[in-house]
């Protein structure tokens, strides 16, 4: 009885131990792939059901096209967004997608002292 009691207890902790590095973050190096990262968790960002149950709440009549540069720093979080085009005339929108976008985190890192700089376009 003893012994089945260590083996549960050693499974239980070896599995807590090993979950951090399963959940670790990958750390990219190349800028094509911090690129294309960046693009895809946009996408995900842009499409997914909080964020258009919000644009729909407060901005159901917006639509558009957006080009932004995202800076991205090493533990993943954005620095920077710039809007550089918009067909979207509407600033508190932009405001909006302006602290929405600035309140994400990567589920990448970066190597120590990187930053990148990452042209996107959205469309709504």
């Amino acid at each position: 009885m003893k012994s089945s009691h260590r083996i549960v207890l050693f499974s239980i902790l070896l599995m807590f131990f090993s979950m951090p590095s399963f959940s670790q973050k990958k750390v990219l190096t190349d800028e094509e792939e911090v690129s294309e990262m960046v693009i895809k968790e946009m996408d995900e960002v842009f499409h997914s059901n909080d964020f258009l149950k919000q644009k729909n709440k407060k901005f159901k009549a917006v639509s558009g096209t957006i080009v932004v540069d995202i800076g991205v720093v090493q533990n993943g979080k954005v620095s920077t967004l710039f809007k550089v085009d918009s067909d979207i005339n509407n600033p508190n929108f932009t405001n909006f997608i302006s602290d929405y976008v600035l309140d994400h985190k990567f589920y990448f890192k970066l190597q120590k002292q990187q930053r990148y700089k990452i042209r996107y376009t959205v469309i709504f």
